[in-house]
């Protein structure tokens, strides 16, 4: 028995060092589908809230297997590299460590079955304590080693200020294809000993995380105030405005919908194949940076009553050939930007086209096409190929400041700051 407990202990002790690999939005289940984190009312935000609000986010996720399961969710808290901080539960969380999801529907009208989940986050019986990058941790029967999914979300308190504007770069060879973000940070309300150390900035270009910009040193410091304005980290490559397809009707097709086969279960949606945009000239016109939608024209409630389809995206390129070492991928919000099988496309050789089908539920997707070196482990997103880098394409770019106390064992998020690309040029 003393054995046991010594065991015991020790596991206690440890557990909050154990798994220190980065943390990522990921789905485990393959039943689970549909999965929305946002600000409440607002599906087009990014997961993110204040210290100490309540009920600020929504959660909406579905369960193919068309039975009620015992979910539960919990909070992760970690530093701004999304690595698990050396904390217990119980010093970030305040209430319950776990939390059952007990708001529920059985889908009507809908030919592919499913029960529809929602939480609203956070509940008051559950509640993150301090300011930084969480993971939401969605888990089966009060087992968190049964994982369905995981989320990030971000929450702030305001220490600071950040002033931002949109420019382009000095660089010569990016003036017309890239971005450049230069921003300020004032520190006067921080102590800073050791700004290396203690403080550390992040740029996201449309509230993406695959090709986000980490930064611990500023270019100048100006009294109270810290400049970020090199040509390394502050440079994105502008690409072009997002493609879209509207799903919110199976009855009425849009524009971009080829064929709709509505004998099939779940419904079989073909798409108009999508051409390569390197070459043609830029076009402005609104679209979402990525982000998508559940959404229907013709039914009342979209989150239970919302149907799913197999739905095939047609890339063509323009020689009609593979491109050499390379793979083409479906990105945007609604598959995390992944680089992986599950959005990677197949060439059919016999039509000159790359092609993906993907189940997705109704609503409205803005997504684009990226290729990726098929040697590289570490793949990385490219559009340049698919639809090209542009200047004049719109934007979102947003700032985070994250701060460690000298004796604090987490990264503060101390400030969110987001800035659209058009908003400081002249004439718009």
């Amino acid at each position: 028995m003393k054995t046991v407990r010594k065991l015991a202990v020790l596991l206690i002790f440890f557990l909050p060092f154990a798994g220190k690999a980065q943390l990522r939005d990921s789905t485990y289940m393959p039943n689970v589908r549909g999965i929305k984190l946002f600000v409440t009312g607002d599906q087009m935000t990014y997961p993110i809230m204040s210290l100490g609000a309540l009920n600020t986010l929504e959660l909406h996720f579905d369960d193919a297997d068309n039975y009620v399961k015992n979910f539960s969710y919990t909070y992760q808290l970690c530093n701004a590299d999304w690595k698990p901080v050396t904390l217990g539960a119980l010093d970030f969380i305040q209430g319950f460590t776990q939390n059952r999801i007990s708001e529920y529907r059985q889908s009507s009208i809908a030919k592919v079955p499913y029960v529809h989940y929602v939480a609203r986050l956070p509940e008051r019986s559950c509640v993150p304590t301090k300011s930084g990058n969480y993971i939401l941790k969605v888990f089966l029967n009060g087992d968190t080693t049964k994982l369905a999914f995981t989320r990030r979300l971000l929450i702030f308190e305001t220490l600071t200020a950040v002033s931002s504007q949109i420019v382009q770069p000095y660089n010569s060879d990016l003036f017309q294809t890239h971005q450049k973000i230069q921003f300020f940070v004032d520190k006067s309300r921080l102590n800073l000993i050791n700004p290396l150390d203690q403080l550390k900035v992040v740029v996201m270009q449309n509230y993406r995380w695959d090709n986000a910009s980490y930064m611990s040193q500023p270019t100048f410091m100006r009294n109270n105030l810290f400049e970020y304005s090199n040509e390394t980290n502050c440079v994105f490559p502008a690409g072009k405005e997002f493609r879209w397809v509207d799903l919110r009707s199976f009855r009425f097709q849009s524009e971009r919908i080829n064929s709709v086969d509505k004998n099939a279960t779940p419904f079989s949606v073909v798409l108009k194949p999508d051409g390569d945009r390197a070459q043609s000239r830029f076009l402005t016109y609104r679209d979402l940076n990525g982000f998508w939608e559940i959404s229907t024209s013709d039914l009342i409630n979209p989150w239970w009553q919302g149907d799913y389809a197999n739905v095939r995206f047609i890339y063509r390129p323009t020689s009609g050939q593979p491109y050499d070492g390379k793979d083409v991928y479906i990105i945007g919000q609604f598959t995390s930007y992944k680089l992986n099988d599950s959005t990677k496309m197949t060439f059919n050789a016999a039509d000159g086209v790359y092609e993906k089908t993907m189940l997705l539920k109704q609503g409205y997707y803005t997504y684009t096409y990226a290729t990726a070196n098929t040697a590289d482990k570490n793949k990385v997103a490219d559009v340049s190929l698919t639809d090209g880098n542009y200047w004049e394409t719109e934007n979102d770019y947003t700032v985070l400041v994250y701060f460690r106390d000298l004796s604090g064992r987490h990264d503060r998020l101390i400030c969110v700051s987001t800035i659209n690309s058009k908003a400081t040029r002249v004439g718009f």
